[in-house]
């Protein structure tokens, strides 16, 4: 089984429990292999010639990386992986600190659409990003401190035969301690593990976070359950190929440039100044090409050249529920990475693109299936449709079947990342 990859991705997990933290890993590991860290707000770095070039950008909770080869101009075109670094969950409230009947609770927002009763009795840490009175961001995590208690089969006798029903506001505020809201201070919690003085923070935006390790588990230890799966799996296959094909001292393959995106908010519709709907990625690939000498006709070449593979989680059919999925296209976990495909454009996945994912899949030895929803079940989106749209450029989706998307902790078999990661290095690599 795929232990070497399938334990590199759950550390990356655990250093990820926001977006935040998984936009500063991603650039951390990038710039350990050589990518120079560019500051959007400074004048872009003119590439010396001869030379490839290799940059990381951090917005808020997204990361853009790129490797241009030493031959790059104006009109070459680009080769972007699109990944999304959020995941739904609860985001903390202001005035975050409250409580009743003798226990202190903290004030959470549901944040994108996650199977609430999966988030029940476990223990939960808040994590992402507290800003102080003199503008510094600082990343920060609680470990341990929360939990949502389900209430107790005793007092709810009909529970097991009439569904658990979860009103979003008064049954989901979790516990952290006992005693009087009025005498204790949650951010001060925070803040205490995090080298912050609690007086100074004036803003923050923290999520919650299941803090259970990954592990793989079942019959070989073929199995693999984590929280964050959607979609972490995709970030770090993208993170992954990106390393093999132009980490280090590798020499970027002609004739494109590689770029990978980590977009944020996602889970919310990607309408934001580091979602997929805003400008991040134009901005980075037009100030790219600008630096090589192109001009707005030569980036629209360049543009139209080019092609993005959109990485999302999908789902593999549910072995309990399988009239929830088409009955002719059958996607199994451990049958290889998923080319999703939906006629009302849900997915940006055409002929070409097709084409395109049966190549890379064959040149780097992956198996692939079709996902394609059940006529009756609401299918749900990607970034790419909206990467589409904005830039013009050939989009295609694919991504990992899991089982349980969108809980608190979500399956996979351990096969299915890496041979992701596997397609993705074809990507780059040109095949």
């Amino acid at each position: 089984m795929a232990s070497g990859y399938i334990d590199d991705f759950a550390a990356f997990i655990m250093a990820s429990p926001s977006s935040y933290h998984a936009a500063a890993e991603v650039a951390r590991q990038l710039t350990a292999a050589g990518f120079a860290p560019i500051d959007e707000t400074e004048p872009w770095p003119a590439p010396e010639r001869g030379v490839q070039q290799r940059g990381v950008l951090v917005r808020d909770g997204a990361v853009v990386a790129w490797a241009a080869p030493a031959d790059a101009d104006g009109c070459t075109p680009f080769r972007i992986v699109g990944a999304h670094t959020d995941s739904p969950g609860f985001k903390l409230k202001p005035k975050p600190t409250t409580g009743a009947a003798g226990w202190l609770q903290a004030g959470v927002e549901v944040y994108g659409g996650p199977l609430l009763n999966s988030w029940l009795d476990r223990e939960l840490e808040l994590a992402g990003r507290v800003v102080t009175t003199d503008g510094a961001q600082h990343l920060v995590r609680s470990g341990p401190l929360l939990r949502i208690p389900q209430l107790a089969v005793h007092l709810d006798r009909g529970v097991n035969n009439d569904g658990l029903v979860l009103d979003k506001q008064r049954n989901t505020q979790p516990v952290w301690g006992v005693g009087g809201a009025q005498a204790q201070d949650l951010l001060a919690q925070i803040a205490a593990g995090s080298g912050v003085e609690a007086s100074t923070i004036a803003g923050f935006d923290l999520v919650t976070a299941d803090t259970q390790a990954p592990r793989a588990f079942g019959l070989d230890e073929s199995l693999f359950a984590s929280g964050r799966l959607d979609n972490l799996s995709s970030v770090y296959a993208g993170l992954h190929a990106l390393l093999q094909t132009a980490g280090d001292d590798r020499e970027q393959p002609s004739g494109h440039i590689s770029v990978l995106v980590a977009f944020d908010h996602e889970e919310l519709g990607s309408e934001s100044r580091s979602g997929a709907s805003g400008p991040i990625l134009d901005d980075v690939l037009s100030r790219i090409a600008g630096s090589l000498g192109s001009d707005g006709d030569a980036v629209r070449r360049a543009y139209a050249a080019s092609w993005c593979v959109s990485a999302d989680a999908g789902h593999a059919v549910h072995p309990n529920y399988q009239e929830k999925h088409d009955p002719v296209n059958r996607p199994i976990a451990g049958g290889g990475p998923l080319l999703k495909i939906n006629a009302n454009q849900r997915y940006a996945t055409d002929a070409h693109g097709a084409a395109l994912w049966a190549r890379l899949c064959a040149a780097s030895g992956v198996p692939y299936q079709e996902f394609v929803s059940n006529n009756s079940v609401p299918c749900g989106t990607t970034i790419g449709p909206l990467t589409a749209t904005r830039l013009g450029i050939r989009t295609v989706d694919v991504g990992v079947p899991l089982l349980s998307m969108h809980s608190a902790r979500e399956l996979c078999h351990v096969d299915d990342p890496r041979w992701l990661a596997a397609a993705l290095g074809a990507f780059f690599a040109g095949a």
